[in-house]
């Protein structure tokens, strides 16, 4: 899903989470206009890996925002008034005063730089700041793409649209998350506590939110790879076990969603289509 998911509400503080988002309605009375916002806001999805990076990077480094849930299930990100904030109607999204910015890379590498967190999230060393953008340059379509693909196979598509998957696709598929595991572990990974050296950064964020995709669909990534599970244990004890948890609740009850509409199925159905492909 490129940088972000194709894939509430509004917190006063770092974040809170009083409910869904009437989205039509009241994203499109609040922000259809553009008039200034009264700070930083997130357009979100947990279900989505990208914005749960955004949202663990957020928390950790206390960044105060608002959060705006937009339901990828229900297709709101399609809204009319959702393409006011990203006309690439894709999550996540920000809005800063009247700056608005797509794609989660440059969201997570906004943050960094408007609230100068600590270095090691996106270090200032040339050769680690660079470590750092070679994995997210090579994730939007290795891991990204199998990790996705994998979830919605061997789960959302059975459990929630109701639809079986060829064997012969679900196992390719599954081959290719196995080649790009070893990639992360071989290339980035290697004898490192961390994909770019000794501390966590921002894509070690990326990597792991992509990981519990297939993770909420029962695939064991980590049980035959131990170091890759050892990595996984530093990378929630960085951030903090309850903050990992909280980013991963939605995703990791997925399986337990009713079975969609017929109206939803026909909003999701170029979704489909591509990753079945």
């Amino acid at each position: 899903m490129g940088s972000g998911g194709r894939w509430g509400v509004a917190a006063r503080t770092v974040c809170e989470f009083p409910g869904s988002l009437g989205f039509a309605e009241s994203l499109g009375s609040r922000v259809g206009s553009f008039r200034p916002a009264m700070g930083l806001e997130l357009y979100l999805d947990l279900l989505s890996q990208p914005c749960r990076a955004i949202y663990i990077f957020a928390k950790k480094n206390r960044i105060p925002f608002e959060m705006r849930t937009v339901e990828l299930l229900k297709g709101q990100h399609l809204s009319d008034a959702f393409a006011q904030v990203n006309p690439l109607k894709k999550v996540p999204a920000l809005k800063d005063g009247d700056f608005t910015l797509a794609e989660s890379v440059a969201i997570l590498l906004y943050l960094c730089r408007k609230y100068e967190v600590p270095d090691h999230w996106y270090p200032q060393d040339l050769q680690a700041r660079a470590r750092v953008d070679e994995y997210l340059a090579w994730q939007h379509t290795a891991l990204r793409n199998s990790c996705t693909r994998a979830m919605w196979q061997k789960m959302m598509f059975p459990v929630f649209l109701g639809e079986q998957v060829p064997p012969e696709t679900l196992a390719s598929t599954l081959a290719e998350l196995e080649r790009c595991l070893q990639l992360l572990e071989d290339k980035f990974l290697k004898d490192q506590d961390f994909l770019a050296g000794p501390h966590i950064s921002v894509a070690d964020l990326v990597a792991i939110t992509e990981l519990m995709h297939p993770v909420s669909a029962g695939c064991q990534v980590f049980k035959s790879r131990p170091k890759l599970a050892a990595w996984r244990q530093r990378v929630e004890a960085a951030v903090g076990k309850d903050l990992f948890q909280e980013a991963h609740a939605v995703v990791m009850k997925a399986k337990d969603l009713p079975p969609a509409d017929s109206a939803i199925k026909e909003k999701l159905k170029p979704l489909v289509q591509v990753l079945l492909q």
